[in-house]
């Protein structure tokens, strides 16, 4: 059976994407990977993985209820075969998906739990180390994935 072993990032949505990455790279020591102005997004790790906590800019209004929380992702140990196994389980079950990306650094599924709070499992396609210099050097990226094209 496919497994989660751990969380592995927390995207949260915020005001301002600069106050966000002096917080937590100035207070918590953590390395701003990635940030990109035009995506209104950062990357911060604590230097073991690609990101730890990624900061993207509110698309609402700003207000209390819109900040927060976008996304849990859950990491999975194993590769795309798990991934794909893991997404079959939940479609099986009636969860309905979201979407599906290729990030570059890893191979995602995007859906909701029943109270519409956002989840991510994933799979990572390189080596940690790797990953870190790919945020740096490229910033991952977010294409569509088919899942039928990666394993079956």
């Amino acid at each position: 059976m496919s497994t989660i072993d751990r969380i592995g990032h927390v995207v949260l949505r915020v005001s301002d994407v600069d106050a966000a990455v002096d917080f937590y790279r100035d207070a918590l020591g953590m390395e701003v990977v990635r940030h990109d102005p035009q995506r209104a997004m950062a990357f911060l790790s604590f230097g073991t993985q690609h990101h730890d906590i990624a900061v993207s800019a509110d698309r609402g209004d700003g207000s209390r209820g819109s900040l927060g929380l976008a996304h849990i992702a859950m990491h999975m140990p194993g590769g795309d075969a798990e991934l794909v196994a893991m997404h079959d389980r939940l479609v099986a079950r009636g969860v309905p998906i979201k979407t599906t990306t290729d990030h570059g650094v890893s191979h995602s599924v995007y859906f909701t739990d029943p109270d519409g709070n956002g989840l991510e499992i994933f799979v990572d396609t390189m080596a940690p180390e790797d990953g870190i210099v790919e945020m740096r050097e490229r910033g991952g990226g977010a294409i569509a994935l088919d899942l039928a094209k990666i394993v079956r």
